[in-house]
């Protein structure tokens, strides 16, 4: 039975870890920033001491990318420098640690789905930090201690954009959105079921990285679309290009996460984005 230690609990996928944690025997520790600030090193090896923690699993993280433009030092300390205290901590206790990472540390100009090795270009402040993080981790190396990038998340918790286009749908006649950003969504509870699946079976010598997200291909216009239809909001979607928008940080165009490895080495069979769409909208009551 193990001891898990989940940050960033209040998150989309640290509120899912909590809402499956009741189908595990083991013991789960949920922490949000007011009650273990993942920056303090201090505080974190307190924590790991009173409650005989020997997993981590670190949602906690700076995702508000347009500010992370403005607030870079907040961003790093959260985004990378706390990774390297939690690298630290778990190499010196042997704790297994499970880091969440994005595709933003790619640069959104690839051709084919990006693959865990290929070369990464973060165009932002909150890409940059993540990136940082996961270097931090790399070079640490504690055993037993894995990165997986995930993309365009969503859940029934905390703010996301189904969240948003549900409730602009239920207010507005039409909405512009971006056609040329193409990536796949995540549902949250798809990938912390996934990591709660995984955990009893990570067993490596050095830090490897995964990539997850549902399958298939879409655009943000394509999602979008398939809200409102599936919520049957009357709402008309139209396309826009991203230079019709912009923002203080600079984007992906192209994001989608080649999942063969995870695939492949725990056997995993990954949903569909839409039939996960389906599922976290009748959990939401929002499934007509």
């Amino acid at each position: 039975m193990s001891r898990i230690l989940v940050t960033g609990s209040n998150g989309q996928l640290g509120s899912e870890l909590r809402v499956l944690s009741s189908n595990y025997d083991d013991n789960f520790f949920f922490t949000n920033r007011e009650e273990l600030d993942i920056s303090d090193k201090k505080a974190i090896e307190n924590f790991i001491n009173q409650n005989q923690i020997d997993t981590i699993i670190n949602c906690g993280a700076y995702t508000a990318v347009d500010r992370a433009e403005d607030e870079t030092l907040l961003a790093d300390k959260i985004n990378h420098k706390a990774i390297k205290y939690l690298a630290e901590i778990s190499k010196d206790k042997s704790i297994k640690l499970i880091h969440i990472s994005t595709d933003y540390v790619f640069d959104g100009t690839n051709f084919r789905p990006y693959i865990e090795s290929d070369t990464t270009n973060p165009k932002g402040v909150y890409g940059e930090t993540k990136l940082e993080g996961e270097r931090a981790l790399e070079l640490i190396n504690p055993k037993n201690s894995i990165i997986i990038r995930t993309s365009w998340v969503y859940s029934s918790f905390g703010a996301n954009f189904v969240k948003t286009m549900l409730r602009l749908g239920k207010e507005e006649e039409t909405l512009s959105v971006i056609f040329d950003q193409v990536g796949t969504p995540t549902y949250a509870r798809d990938l912390a079921q996934t990591i709660l699946d995984i955990l009893p079976k990570i067993d490596n010598q050095k830090v490897e990285i995964y990539n997850y997200s549902n399958e298939g291909v879409l655009s943000w216009y394509d999602f979008a679309k398939e809200i409102m239809r599936m919520a049957k909001l009357k709402c008309k979607i139209n396309p826009i290009e991203k230079k019709e928008y912009p923002t203080p940080a600079k984007r992906p165009h192209y994001s989608l996460l080649n999942k063969s490895k995870i695939k492949k080495e725990f056997n995993l069979q990954i949903p569909f984005w839409k039939d996960s769409l389906d599922e976290c909208l009748k959990v939401m009551g929002e499934r007509r």
